[in-house]
């Protein structure tokens, strides 16, 4: 029904991913290269038709459409108290930072992990406490002994959690949330979950919100939520906080209104209402033709480059490539790839040191683009070990 092998062009947009040298092809950064449900478009077009554009609020039908999402897609049900507006999920984990935490204290994430996490520890002069995930040459897990260690210093107040997590595309599962949420309150860390991949898993596949492993992650927990990655809507900055603590609430939402990011666009949300309400059939597809994507990915490198170990994973469109048979050093293959071919991809150092030997790849688009980021990718590794 819907047409994902339209080859969009996005140069001369603005656009942050394809603001690069002709000829170059952008597979880096988390968006993605498919025009958003034509029923959020239509949304978009009838408030724009209205041309007044004055300040807008936060409707009825926003609230209605996150917790009949979360409901009926993930099995959560939220109260309308327990959500809070934001303008994105970065701000709200700065936010976060900023107003959970105090100057100098640790915070916690699973490295390798979405890099902007560090820059949100790092900007407010907090300390980025590193506990890598387990990785056994083939899948990772956690590494429960050094994560309560370091849960268990004093100065150790926040955890950011990544759910599903970026880069490696792992859904965790009930257990781990839990023991999770469960060390996290012991040891009185506050956990916010970043879960703005969790509609992107793969079919059949379903991910578990962290606020509905236990009674101990709903009570402790910050949980970031939005539209924006699965239905490619991030320049419309729309996001949620779901915080069913109130004294926790009522703390989160004092620093985003501080930081002056809890108030939205006139598209913000008329675009996230269609999105949730009417996007679920777009979804769906899109869904199928992410995972179909990847499973070429897989077969492409097993065939043609077989010294890359593509990483399994059951959620996002990027995908974590291990290149550790070719170089201990990803940034400079990356380098090299981008110079040789064109082909942009991003090494996975950014991710934390225990990403060096590996390189993400967005496999987010039209698969002609797709076979031509492959033939790229294979031209310049076979001339990297030349």
């Amino acid at each position: 029904m819907y047409d994902f092998d339209k080859l969009t062009d996005r140069r001369g947009t603005g656009s942050l991913k394809w603001d690069v040298p002709m000829g170059e092809l952008p597979m880096w950064v988390a968006d993605m290269d498919f025009e958003t449900a034509p029923e959020i478009t239509d949304a978009i077009r009838k408030r724009a038709d209205h041309a007044i554009f004055g300040y807008s609020i936060v409707t009825d039908d926003w609230y209605d459409a996150y917790m009949g999402w979360w409901k009926r897609r993930h099995n959560l049900t939220m109260e309308k108290d327990w959500l809070i507006f934001c303008t994105g999920v970065v701000p709200a984990i700065s936010s976060t930072v900023r107003k959970l935490t105090t100057v100098g204290e640790n915070v916690l994430v699973q490295t390798p992990v979405y890099n902007i996490f560090f820059n949100s520890i790092r900007n407010n002069g907090r300390n980025i406490l590193e506990s890598p995930l387990v990785y056994d040459g083939e899948r990772y897990s956690v590494d429960f002994a050094d994560l309560e260690r370091k849960l268990s210093d004093p100065q150790t107040t926040l955890m950011l959690l990544c759910n599903p997590h970026n880069p490696v595309g792992k859904i965790w599962d009930r257990e781990t949330l839990a023991r999770i949420g469960e060390l996290c309150a012991k040891h009185h860390v506050l956990v916010l979950s970043d879960e703005i991949h969790c509609d992107l898993t793969d079919p059949e596949c379903q991910y578990v919100p962290f606020a509905s492993a236990s009674n101990l992650c709903k009570e402790n927990s910050i949980t970031c939520i939005a539209p924006t990655k699965a239905f490619n809507l991030a320049g419309l900055q729309t996001a949620a906080v779901m915080v069913p603590d109130p004294v926790i609430r009522h703390k989160i939402n004092r620093g985003l209104n501080t930081d002056e990011v809890a108030e939205p666009n006139v598209f913000a949300v008329a675009a996230a209402v269609a999105a949730f309400e009417k996007g679920e059939g777009w979804l769906d597809e899109l869904r199928q033709y992410l995972y179909d994507n990847k499973q070429f990915v897989r077969s492409f490198i097993k065939a043609e480059l077989p010294q890359i170990k593509v990483v399994p994973s059951q959620a996002t469109y990027l995908l974590w490539l291990d290149c550790s048979r070719i170089t201990q050093d990803a940034q400079e293959l990356s380098s090299f790839i981008r110079q040789d071919s064109g082909l942009y991809l991003t090494e996975g150092a950014e991710y934390g040191s225990c990403g060096r030997q590996f390189i993400r790849m967005n496999t987010a688009c039209p698969r002609e683009r797709l076979r031509d980021g492959l033939d790229r990718l294979k031209k310049s590794v076979k001339a990297y070990g030349a």
